[in-house]
């Protein structure tokens, strides 16, 4: 049976037999009830929907930020400092992501928006693989690393050769080029935001997935949906701080638990 928080959320026990995950029926039925009789939807991602496609993740254990310090690597003072040492570093990274492919959470996604009249997929991550699993309605806050910027001129421009060769990569124009990523000091794009929180504001059903729900303002997309009424879904591996806050909150791996939501849509 479904257990109610003290908040009223619909807690999701996920019981372990044999090593596999029993969802509970009944909750997967209410949550894709809600996704069946949406008009607006939202999706909100974050790095545990990469993880999953093995890409690694920046808080955890072995994320990548236990290895090297943010000011050293994702800063425009670090970049100014020392550009090639930044690229070496964001080099890497893009021959760990290039032979990632989306999982099924990315691809039930994008098939949301086919379904819901007017369907949002907002993502922290930087990946680029909900692309890649054809998702098109979608703001990617924190940029992508497989766009460059060129300093002098402004320009961006994709670039997915790996490696990529002489380092720090240059702009035709001569100048250097930066990855066109949001680091740390740095302002989310004005025009993003706006969307992203009208978004949240009109949204009938919200979906909070593989974040942590502490990295602002992302963070607040859920809580504003909620104020506004919408039905606000969590589904992540472990509790966040607004696990009890939110309608249900689903405990498990995106990849199984939204195939499952998707069915169950089908089946209503």
């Amino acid at each position: 049976m479904p257990m109610l928080s003290a908040y009223g959320t619909i807690r999701h026990r996920i019981v372990r037999r044999k090593g596999l995950s029993v969802i509970m029926d009944t909750i997967i039925a209410t949550v894709a009830a809600r996704v069946k009789t949406a008009t607006s939807m939202v999706a909100l991602t974050g790095a545990g929907v990469s993880a999953e496609s093995g890409i690694p993740t920046f808080r955890g254990p072995e994320g990548l930020w236990q290895q090297y310090r943010p000011e050293d690597l994702a800063t425009p003072q670090a970049f100014a400092r020392d550009p090639r040492l930044v690229w070496e570093w964001y080099d890497w990274r893009r021959q760990k992501i290039a032979p990632a492919s989306p999982n099924p959470a990315h691809e039930v996604l994008a098939h949301f928006e086919k379904i819901v009249p007017d369907f949002l997929l907002i993502t922290q991550n930087i990946d680029g693989l909900h692309r890649l699993a054809g998702s098109r309605s979608l703001i990617e806050m924190h940029g992508s690393i497989w766009h460059v910027r060129c300093l002098a001129e402004g320009s961006v421009r994709e670039n997915r050769a790996v490696p990529l060769g002489a380092l720090p990569p240059r702009c035709p124009c001569g100048s250097l080029l930066r990855p066109d990523v949001v680091w740390f000091g740095e302002s989310l794009s004005p025009d993003d935001q706006r969307r992203a929180f009208a978004a949240a504001e009109s949204a009938d059903v919200f979906l909070t997935i593989g974040t942590s729900a502490l990295v602002q303002p992302a963070a607040s997309l859920p809580i504003v949906a909620k104020d506004r009424g919408a039905f606000v879904v969590e589904i992540n591996p472990v509790p966040t701080p607004i696990s009890a806050l939110v309608d249900a909150h689903l405990q498990g791996a995106a990849g199984v638990i939204l195939p499952q939501i998707l069915a169950a849509v089908a089946q209503h």
